[in-house]
């Protein structure tokens, strides 16, 4: 990441050095968990749909420990997959949006809490701006090499209400509390770094 763009850091000090975490990242273009995996602090291992795991690209993406997962059903491999890093103490990459969009948090899928609350880990929230701003000149579909990118980390917080239940209920109420701080988050990192 560091020789194709210039990515500028901030606050990578607030994800714990050990112990598990998930990494909850807006997601707005391609490059956006790439670029996270090349400046985080920690290894990430991040849900990736199926189909991007086809050919060289596939087999690359093992290597590196990221996971597989079926984004059209319950995919019990992959949520176990996700749970198993957290249980051994790894770094869990999420985009909680389900896809690429606006990247604003706007729409959160329940996957996120699902695995906070149920693993325990905490939440670092993780903004990543300018990867949309402007196009490149020579590849149209990427920023321009050598522009600024932005990945902002937040402050770690629980997405559980203390209370360990794990019903639907407080999945919904866990799902909302975190929506507010990844909003939160977002609207601080711009103001921050003025995009």
């Amino acid at each position: 990441m560091y020789g194709f763009w210039k990515p500028r850091v901030l606050g990578a000090w607030r994800v714990p050095a050990s112990g598990p975490v998930i990494l909850a990242v807006n997601h707005a273009h391609n490059i956006d968990g790439p670029m996270l995996m090349g400046t985080a602090p920690r290894p990430v291992h991040f849900l990736i749909k199926k189909e991007a795991f086809v050919g060289p690209l596939g087999s690359f993406l093992e290597g590196i420990g990221q996971l597989k997962v079926d984004r059209h059903s319950a995919d019990r491999a992959a949520i176990g997959n996700a749970l198993g890093v957290l249980e051994q103490g790894g770094v869990l990459g999420i985009f909680p949006e389900g896809t690429r969009g606006d990247g604003d948090f706007a729409s959160l899928r329940a996957g996120l809490a699902y695995f906070a609350v149920r693993s325990g880990a905490p939440i670092v929230p993780v903004a990543v701006l300018g990867s949309t701003e402007r196009r490149g000149r020579l590849i149209k579909a990427l920023p321009p090499l050598r522009g600024r990118v932005d990945v902002v980390f937040g402050d770690a917080f629980d997405a559980g209400d203390g209370s360990g239940r794990r019903t639907r209920k407080a999945l919904d109420e866990a799902t909302v509390r975190i929506q507010d701080r990844l909003t939160a988050h977002l609207e601080n990192a711009r103001r921050l770094t003025g995009r």
